[in-house]
């Protein structure tokens, strides 16, 4: 169990701390847990709280710290970096910053190339609508109920949760589709005798919301705050060529499937064999240092010269790019798509066979380290149950297990352990998470 003590004369009190995060920050920020969890330090897949307990932690700061915390490589290159130079802005070129984008060109599915980096995964997904609408010349952009884009107006209004928008801030030309949410499936059909119902009603949402041609289309492969909602095979593929029809382009958001997380391929969308013209990234993209990326088809990338400036000050910093050149090479060595599908196919079975035995577990979805467990109240009903995700979440840290959550209804966990994480580390997770299901039986 937590202890309540005081770090020492280098540091504040957890009771400091959280007097401190009420006095001087915005009520609004989320905090998990009954009582606030602050942490002090990290390693490898673990974290240390300020009272000295140590944490197994398979959130990964909502799947950023994609290697583990301070990881030794990482660490060598960017205090190297720090003693060169910090920061210089996008007017000068920079040998990280070419280097970065020449690698994410080599990993990035189809004609990907041209990359423009920013500060944040809301500020990616701002950069791709801008730029399919000035590649396109149409002004409408479709995005997937369920999911989220971010914190500003235009990421809010791209989000489909109503709990994470401000009416106050939503800006026009945003149309919402139903989402390929099998489990609690708007049609009440069942796949594949659906034939893909959910795909074909992109084109009518075009048809009915839009003037009948669209700059693009912006989908998470695997809808992340939205509860890790999983499509069916053949989705994107049917999505796309409808979105293509009407004039616009696909953009895949891998802010949180991207770099080899769902396992066997470097991005998500790849799963369904579709070339998106543009991809936006980031948490995981430096393990931890602010970074996103918006990467395009040349074309695309070309058109927009001479249509307006734009500049981000912090983008293509020689510090995080050090950090994501850093890490996309930890990945490689230590962790590829190839063996995180080896480690999430370990982890899959072992939740399912945890569903098999728990009335409260309705569905296990996602792809390799990504895994999602909607709660239910009963199976036969599948009413969302995120009272049973509280209590999940104060059980699992009781026993040393941070997790995640998320969902329409906030009634999935998320598990999203470090890339590199160990057999270990998983066969300790799964024990804890055992446990705990059988428990609440």
């Amino acid at each position: 169990m937590s202890k309540t003590i005081s770090s020492g004369e280098d540091g504040l009190s957890t009771m400091s701390i959280l007097k401190k995060q009420e006095q001087f920050l915005w009520p609004s920020h989320i905090l998990y847990y009954r009582d606030p969890l602050p942490l002090d330090h990290g390693k490898g897949s673990y974290v240390t709280a300020v009272d000295g307990t140590e944490y197994l932690d398979y959130f990964g700061g909502i799947l950023t710290t994609s290697v583990g915390h301070n990881h030794p490589r990482i660490i060598e290159k960017v205090t190297a970096q720090i003693g060169k130079i910090i920061h210089c802005s996008t007017l000068y070129p920079h040998e990280n910053h070419v280097q970065l984008a020449e690698k994410i060109a080599e990993i990035a599915p189809g004609r990907l190339e041209k990359s423009y980096f920013t500060n944040s995964g809301t500020e990616a997904d701002e950069l791709a609508v801008m730029a399919a609408r000035g590649y396109t010349g149409n002004f409408d952009i479709l995005a997937l109920r369920h999911g989220y884009s971010g914190n500003s107006a235009m990421g809010k209004t791209l989000t489909a949760q109503s709990a994470w928008r401000l009416a106050t801030n939503i800006v026009p030309g945003i149309k919402h589709a139903i989402n390929p949410y099998c489990y609690r499936c708007p049609f009440k059909m069942s796949f594949p005798s659906c034939d893909l119902a959910c795909a074909q009603d992109v084109e009518e949402v075009i048809k009915t919301t839009t003037c009948g041609r669209v700059a693009g289309m912006l989908v998470e492969p695997i809808q992340g705050v939205g509860g890790f909602v999983t499509p069916p095979p053949g989705y994107f593929s049917m999505v796309a060529e409808i979105v293509r029809h009407y004039g616009g382009v696909m953009i895949a958001d891998e802010v949180q499937t991207g770099f080899g997380r769902t396992g066997n391929r470097w991005f998500g969308i790849e799963h369904w064999e579709v070339e998106p013209e543009i991809m936006t990234m980031a948490k995981g993209i430096a393990n931890g240092f602010p970074m996103g990326n918006t990467i395009t088809t040349p074309e695309i990338a070309d058109s927009l010269v001479g249509k307006g400036h734009f500049i981000c000050t912090f983008g293509g910093n020689p510090v995080s790019t050090m950090a994501s050149i850093a890490t996309i090479e930890v990945m490689t060595e230590e962790c590829p798509p190839s063996v995180v599908a080896e480690k999430g196919e370990l982890l899959r079975k072992a939740l399912e066979r945890m569903a098999e035995n728990s009335p409260i577990i309705g569905e296990v979805r996602g792809m390799g380290l990504m895994q999602g467990i909607e709660i239910v109240t009963d199976k036969t009903s599948k009413t969302p149950a995120p009272e049973l995700v509280v209590e999940i979440f104060e059980a699992t840290k009781a026993k040393g297990l941070l997790i995640g959550k998320g969902g329409m209804f906030n009634n999935v966990i998320r598990l999203t352990p470090p890339l590199n994480t160990t057999e270990t580390e998983l066969d300790t997770a799964i024990a804890i998470l055992n446990e705990v299901f059988t428990q609440l039986q």
